[in-house]
């Protein structure tokens, strides 16, 4: 009979992917928290755990074109970029849940809604702080569905149809992201480091969608 290690191939190699993503986050992560202007903990933990889930993100999105430009096919889906996927949405929610404390403390609602001294007529925050974290708010949670969405299970009930429909609201998480990251940018005048930091992963994120889609124009245009 053939001999059956204890842990099947694929548990041993998402486990290489698990280990391998958590030292690179924590490689990036604290020059990032060391790097951001204020030096009280929390903010350097939200700085941190920002930095490392927009990577995880982007290099999520950067896997399918980096395929296309082997010349292999795109799976519905692969173990690295599910995993890449878990580790950028437990620490992105992280990050939420962090950066809720940092600013405003006490006073969390002022997050989202005019403080009363605002004496407005609409509902909700309008200002550029405002926007920063209804984009943020907008992208935890499509990150908490993609968790949940990172399962064999969750492949299986919803089908691979619907399944990959679910998972390209990634691109809409995204760009929340950066919507946030960008505001954020601004409202508290990172140093140059953090901005070229965000700048470097956006564009090299769009860079490899743009070379994605030229990729699969070209495949799916006949020969002439």
């Amino acid at each position: 009979m053939p001999h059956h290690p204890i842990f099947p191939r694929r548990f041993r190699r998402r486990a290489r992917h698990h280990l391998a993503i958590a030292v690179a986050a924590l490689a990036a992560g604290i020059p990032a928290g060391f790097a951001f202007d204020r030096e009280d903990f929390r903010s350097r933990v939200s700085a941190a755990t920002a930095y490392v889930a927009l990577g995880c993100v982007a290099l999520s999105l950067m896997l399918g074109p980096l395929n296309l430009l082997r010349g292999r096919a795109n799976p519905v889906s692969s173990d690295l970029r599910r995993d890449l996927g878990i580790w950028g949405a437990i620490v992105g929610l992280v990050h939420v849940g962090v950066g809720l404390t940092v600013h405003l403390r006490g006073k969390m609602y002022q997050y989202f809604l005019p403080p009363p001294e605002a004496h407005t007529a609409l509902p909700i925050r309008v200002d550029a702080f405002g926007a920063a974290n209804d984009f943020g708010l907008l992208g935890g949670g499509v990150l908490l569905l993609l968790l949940l969405l990172s399962s064999d299970l969750a492949l299986r009930r919803f089908g691979t149809t619907r399944w990959k429909r679910l998972q390209r609201l990634n691109y809409v998480g995204a760009l929340a992201i950066l919507g946030h990251g960008v505001l954020y940018q601004l409202l508290e005048k990172r140093r140059a480091v953090l901005v070229s930091l965000l700048i470097a992963i956006a564009l090299t994120t769009i860079g490899f969608q743009g070379l994605g889609v030229r990729i699969s124009g070209r495949k799916r245009t006949p020969n002439q």
